[in-house]
């Protein structure tokens, strides 16, 4: 069951904040330049490390999925505190840097408590506190398009002691995965009364820093972002004075590191961008960095496609093979097709769930006979090459976000496939913040397990990321989930999807809270989840996204780093010179 933070409680946190920050005031805020769009490039020294990259475009908020770039993921290791990091096995450690300890302190409610470190601040001077972990908690619980909302969902209260440096968070249930929340904070006395709220934040840059790094420039026009050593950082500082992240296209990376222009670089590359690096010889070393990512297909239950038969229909209209071919485009993505619903194939643990018929071969594959069954038992004709019932044409919307890859390159793809099988198909491509925030998160009405857009325009299909790794139980309840407040919502009343896919099956909750709160064991309850997760058509992963790695002989200590996390979390070890 979740409940919401109450108010009172809310209230009485921040307030015993504000009243023991009276006795522990922070240190005066530094005055500081604002990160300028656009200025003059700076001067190269022997202290700077340039790292070549496929663009720098925001928002930069790592909790909204619509943000989720390389870049994106590389700024918020160098930027923003963490209570955890993974380390080079994937098990999360404590980040001594921030936290001086973290621990749960009560199984009955289920409590965990939090010490910060005295000395740790933002780079305006503010202390590093419980009103960070209030608004992010408060923010992952209740807006739309998050990163794995599930565990936050969980939080019943947050109360802030000791100054706000001991923050006490109570769970309405018990939660095994709770290490994995209060990653990448936020500096919440800068956002939490921002124009935009929440929607706003991260945007287009960083209003404060709680790493090794900060901010100097951010020229989107020159495709450039500049960072020096924060000096209000309070632990180790950063060995080196500056990191360059610029952005340019498989050739210029190529060409810089050939050059000793760049250090090294990290980016999505095809066939011939793998080619361009392995030319390279073997002064530069390759890895393929698998991200938190898998490219997916959302078959939403509104519109026509409530209907299951319909839906069953269309999948089988669907070539999964040529859409996984056109996305990954010879990339390093090519050995990560994505066989099963929730643990991602670059995991040790992962297995294909994929399920297969007779005869063995994949049942999630084209297949125009079983299409047209069923296509047909939903009533169904298909008069002078289109699907039409009582006069109507079987019509859909499909989304992807704009001007991002591969999810329009593969959206394209399935409106070919589509079309040509006698569906009419509506392509939009908006913003990724916008296509998350917005169209994925409109209002449905709930009943029987069903769901349709009550708004005038909905999305049928997406083609979008959906986050994948870290704790199977809380990837499974955030991409799956109906939510824990059903019973407070009035049956057939609009609602906002608990998951961007609007799946809910309620049949299938108490398996995935079972998980979630550690009555059951994740594998155990993915073993009986899986083959109804595919049986119901609703998310169709097609492969995990992945970045080339390439490394000059100019930089010590760049490595791929954790699995998913990438090379940034070591960046204040790295220096200049022969490896």
């Amino acid at each position: 069951m979740r409940t919401r933070l109450s108010r009172a409680g809310l209230g009485l946190a921040l307030g015993l904040a504000a009243l023991t920050g009276c006795t522990n005031a922070p240190p005066p805020p530094v005055v500081t330049t604002p990160v300028a769009e656009s200025s003059p490039a700076p001067e190269e020294t022997a202290s700077q490390i340039v790292v070549g990259v496929n663009d720098i475009s925001g928002g930069y908020n790592p909790h909204n999925i619509a943000d989720g770039s390389t870049v994106t993921s590389a700024l918020s290791q160098l930027l923003l505190p963490s209570v955890f990091r993974p380390e080079d096995d994937g098990s999360l450690a404590l980040d001594e840097t921030l936290m001086v300890s973290a621990e749960v302190t009560s199984r009955s409610p289920f409590t965990v408590a939090y010490e910060i470190r005295p000395d740790a601040s933002w780079s305006d001077g503010a202390p590093i506190a419980a009103e960070d972990f209030i608004y992010l908690a408060d923010a992952m619980r209740t807006e739309p398009g998050v990163v794995q909302p599930a565990g936050y969902r969980l939080i019943s209260g947050i109360e802030s002691r000791e100054g706000g440096k001991r923050v006490e968070v109570t769970f309405a249930e018990a939660y095994p995965g709770w290490r994995t929340l209060f990653d990448n904070l936020l500096p919440a006395h800068l956002l939490k009364d921002a124009p935009g709220g929440w929607r706003g934040a991260l945007a287009e840059s960083f209003p404060a820093y709680g790493g090794p790094f900060s901010i100097k420039t951010l020229d989107k026009g020159r495709g450039e972002i500049i960072l020096e050593r924060n000096e209000r950082y309070w632990e180790k500082p950063a060995a080196v004075d500056r990191l360059v992240l610029r952005s340019a296209d498989q050739a210029g990376m190529a060409a810089a590191l050939r050059s000793g222009n760049d250090q090294f670089a990290i980016a999505r590359t095809d066939a011939t961008g793998l080619n361009l690096f392995g030319e390279l010889g073997q002064e530069i070393d390759l890895h393929r960095i698998a991200r938190p990512r898998t490219a997916s297909l959302l078959l939403r239950p509104v519109g026509a496609l409530t209907d299951d038969q319909v839906r069953a229909g269309i999948a089988a209209l669907i070539d999964r093979t040529k859409l996984i071919e056109e996305g990954i485009d010879g990339g390093p993505s090519a050995t990560l097709r994505a066989d099963a619903q929730v643990t991602p194939p670059s995991d040790p643990a992962y297995t294909p769930t994929l399920p297969t018929g007779d005869d063995g071969a994949p049942i999630a594959e084209a297949n125009s006979t079983e299409a047209e069954r069923l296509l047909t038992a939903a009533g169904y004709e298909r008069e002078a090459g289109t699907w039409s019932r009582d006069g109507e044409t079987l019509s859909v919307v499909l989304a992807a976000p704009r001007e991002e890859r591969p999810y329009t390159t593969i959206a394209q793809e399935l409106q070919r496939q589509l079309v040509a099988a006698g569906v009419e198909v509506r392509l939009v491509t908006p913003p990724a913040r916008e296509l998350f925030a917005s169209q994925l998160a409109m209002p449905v009405e709930s009943g029987q397990g069903n769901a349709t857009n009550t708004g005038n325009v909905g999305v049928d299909i997406a083609v979008v990321p959906q986050p994948t790794g870290g704790d199977p139980a809380s990837t499974l309840a955030s991409l799956f989930g109906c939510g824990l407040d059903r019973e407070e919502q009035t049956e057939n009343a609009p609602d906002m999807p608990a998951n961007p896919a609007a799946f809910c099956v309620e049949s299938l909750q108490p398996s995935i809270e079972a998980a979630l709160t550690g009555a059951t064991e994740p594998a155990e309850a993915l073993a009986e989840l899986e083959p109804e997760l595919w049986r119901q058509n609703v998310v169709i992963p097609l492969f995990q996204l992945a970045d080339t790695l390439a490394v000059g002989d100019g930089v010590i200590g760049v490595a791929p780093g954790p699995p998913l996390a990438g090379p940034f979390g070591a960046a204040v070890n790295w220096t200049r010179g022969a490896k």
